[in-house]
């Protein structure tokens, strides 16, 4: 019956003059505890010197975005500026103009612009086009600081072809990451719900904070400007798409001179898709209403509309411009968007079961 606690007593002494041994060790029984030799490797890959100049003579183009909002002190009751969110942008050109998504100024009181060697300037807003998520803002610095980013072009993009982004993910500092084009031609939705056409998508890891950033070619030029993620949990999950650098090229030009995007117009009001299945008509777009003096009015283009007793009288449906067919209102928009007002253009208008080509002079739009 005394066995046990004189065992417990025994085994406590064997651990604890083991414990004790254990921390008065002499210092020759314990090694020399010196830094280990550092194993030398050879030079870098080509790939990674690569990557690394890349960054190196892209980086200084690549600026971090704040947008201001407007807090009253709770004591003072003096109105100031607080940062609302963050982005991306890059230096279009010397003169101060800075390219950035529409999404990462829209609704902000104000914005300020931090460039790669950390110096800040306060930024204005020089023109924005939500249709394509893009805005142009413009700071007033040295141009020894603001190298433009050099322009590639989007027409000959391929599949597979490496790309790399640079951003400013969840506030830090400039990253790159890296990945290939993954397709081309996509469509999303842009903040205002119009459709954009010939979207970029890549696995390169594009988190929030990247937005208004530059899509890279090898060659370090831009070809497009990352703007959406696809994830449920809202950050990477290779599939990130960025607006085509020719679209880019086509409007940032004529936001710094308008300080809007113009697009031209027709003048006409498209009908619903429900009233142009219930008249199995042909796809285009269903003039019901034109505006007075417009060019589709002095084109001769004829609305449909509802005669004395009830009856629909025939219209037009605007089926193609310039032989690029438009299926809805929205495609006719993003054809007519790559035009210029005072250009003339040629209508495909289907009536009563016959084409014709009509010869259109376009307006400027609202």
């Amino acid at each position: 019956m005394n066995a046990l606690p004189a065992l417990r007593t025994s085994i406590g002494t064997l651990l604890l003059t083991a414990a004790l041994s254990l921390t008065t060790a002499p210092a020759h029984g314990r090694g020399e505890a010196q830094p280990r030799v550092v194993t030398p490797r050879s030079a870098l890959a080509a790939d990674e010197l690569a990557h690394i100049e890349l960054f190196r003579k892209t980086s200084p183009s690549v600026v971090h975005i704040t947008s201001l909002g407007v807090q009253r002190d709770l004591f003072s009751l003096n109105v100031q500026q607080v940062p609302r969110g963050t982005g991306t942008g890059f230096v279009w050109d010397d003169q101060g103009h800075i390219v950035t998504n529409f999404h990462v100024i829209q609704g902000a009181q104000g914005a300020r612009v931090t460039l790669a060697d950390q110096t800040s300037f306060d930024a204005t807003l020089v023109g924005a086009f939500a249709d394509r998520d893009l805005a142009v803002l413009r700071i007033d610095a040295p141009k020894a600081k603001l190298p433009p980013i050099a322009l590639g072009t989007s027409r000959d993009l391929a599949v597979g072809q490496r790309v790399y982004a640079i951003g400013n993910p969840f506030g830090l500092d400039q990253t790159l990451t890296t990945g290939i084009v993954s397709a081309l031609n996509r469509e999303i939705e842009s903040f205002n719900s119009r459709t954009i056409r010939g979207v970029i998508q890549t696995d390169a890891a594009i988190n929030p904070g990247n937005s208004g950033g530059p899509l890279l070619d090898s060659a370090g030029r831009l070809i497009g400007v990352n703007t959406q993620i696809a994830s449920p949990s809202g950050a990477s999950a290779g599939i990130g798409f960025a607006i085509p650098v020719d679209e880019v090229n086509r409007i940032v030009p004529r936001l710094i001179r308008d300080g809007r995007f113009v697009r031209p117009a027709l003048g006409v009001t498209a009908g619903s898709s429900q009233l142009q299945r219930a008249l199995n008509l042909p796809k285009g777009v269903v003039v019901v209403q034109i505006g007075p003096g417009s060019p589709a009015a002095k084109a001769g283009l004829q609305p449909f509309r509802r005669g004395s007793r009830g009856e629909v009288i025939a219209g037009d449906v605007i089926t193609a411009i310039n032989d690029e067919a438009v299926g809805d209102m929205d495609d006719m928009l993003s054809v007519l968007e790559k035009r210029a007002p005072g250009e003339t253009v040629a209508l495909s208008v289907w009536r009563s079961g016959q084409t014709r080509r009509l010869s259109v002079s376009l307006a400027a739009g609202e």
